[in-house]
């Protein structure tokens, strides 16, 4: 028997087509989220811990400032991960060589297996979803998302 494939439900908004694209836009981030989170929860990390994790291995030594703008959170909302990822051994913290109230942050070997074991359960998942796609559809898709991104901050005075 062939399996039908199963379309979310709009919900009270109604039809997808009628609804808002923000409202859609934020309907599949929560989508990934919930879905993303789901697969790390056997790692024992979140999706942000997920994300910093990735940062860190691509731009070892970072700041945690910089590291906040990076992955799109707060100042304040980094320092509380970064609390909790250095508890789990994940990542160490160690004064900058020329700046002594800054310091570095890298990985860890157990940070470093995490995040393997991280990409191993997530990127399964990306690859279904994209393959929803054709290449045409998923760099048209990436195109509108920048463009949808960048119709935004240009709002901003």
């Amino acid at each position: 028997m062939a399996t039908k494939k199963r379309r979310p439900k709009a919900g009270p908004a109604g039809d997808f087509e009628k609804m808002r694209l923000g409202m859609l836009v934020k309907r599949a981030e929560q989508a990934m989220v919930r879905a993303k989170n789901d697969a790390l929860r056997s790692v024992g990390i979140t999706l942000s811990q997920s994300v910093a994790l990735a940062e860190l291995n691509r731009q070892p030594g970072v700041a945690a400032a910089a590291l906040a703008r990076t992955c799109l959170v707060s100042p304040q909302a980094m320092m509380i991960l970064l609390k909790s990822m250095e508890e789990q051994g994940l990542i160490r913290r160690t004064p900058h060589p020329r700046h002594a109230s800054v310091l570095e942050l890298n990985l860890t070997n157990v940070g470093r297996e995490v995040l393997r074991n991280a990409q191993a359960r997530v990127d399964p998942l990306e690859r279904r979803v994209f393959s929803a796609f054709s290449s045409v559809e998923t760099k048209s898709f990436r195109g509108f998302l920048v463009r949808f991104i960048e119709a935004f901050e240009q709002t901003k005075t």
